[in-house]
């Protein structure tokens, strides 16, 4: 399998929207240490919102990640909603007109979602956020182009940063302003794209 489409990214929405559901508990109480405690519906909404809007969507990749972003922002209207909409509405750009995309501009689509979020956010790295999340998957995905090969180093890359990050304080967001308690904590927006993963690679 050299390409994705537009079925793959449907069955793959399926799999997240689950996946958060199954860990909303989890995040909010994640959440709930440093912010709102509300993180976790956040996810779970946005992705069973696109989830159950899926079938209707079109199959042409980028209008599809779009509708995706829509659907997403549309029950998710928090800052990380807004962050996730973003990532998506980048990766729409960049598959415009297409009806499948090659597994090996995955890492290009994270850079891509990185770079669009960091500007919506004006975020920038090192700052403990879901941004060092998705810079390091971007990093260490690089040159690879299968789904076993990228998921493998996506899911190493993915407990590397949270290991590197956790004795570190926030710097962004809302958890910035418990920057001293956030120290030994895991940053609940890298927690969030954890989730994901796992969710994609089960």
């Amino acid at each position: 399998m050299t390409d994705f489409n537009a079925s793959d990214i449907k069955g793959a929405v399926a799999h997240l929207a689950d996946g958060a559901e199954a860990a909303a508990d989890f995040l909010n109480t994640a959440d709930g240490r440093l912010g709102d405690g509300d993180l976790g519906i956040t996810v779970s909404k946005g992705w069973r919102e696109a989830a159950d809007r899926a079938d209707a969507m079109p199959d042409d990749v980028g209008l599809l990640f779009l509708a995706l972003a829509k659907a997403f922002q549309a029950a998710s209207s928090s800052s990380f909603g807004t962050l996730t909409a973003t990532a998506l509405m980048s990766a729409a750009k960049a598959c415009k007109g297409r009806q499948t995309v090659p597994w090996s501009e995955v890492p290009a689509l994270l850079a891509g979602a990185r770079d669009a979020m960091m500007a919506r956010g004006k975020g920038e790295l090192g700052m403990k956020s879901v941004l060092d999340i998705i810079d390091a998957l971007a990093v260490a995905t690089a040159g690879l182009d299968t789904p076993a090969a990228l998921a493998g180093a996506a899911k190493q890359a993915c407990e590397q940063t949270l290991e590197t990050f956790r004795d570190k304080p926030n710097g962004l967001g809302r958890a910035r302003v418990y920057a001293d308690k956030s120290i030994g904590i895991d940053d609940p927006g890298m927690l969030a794209v954890k989730v994901m993963l796992t969710a994609l690679t089960a």
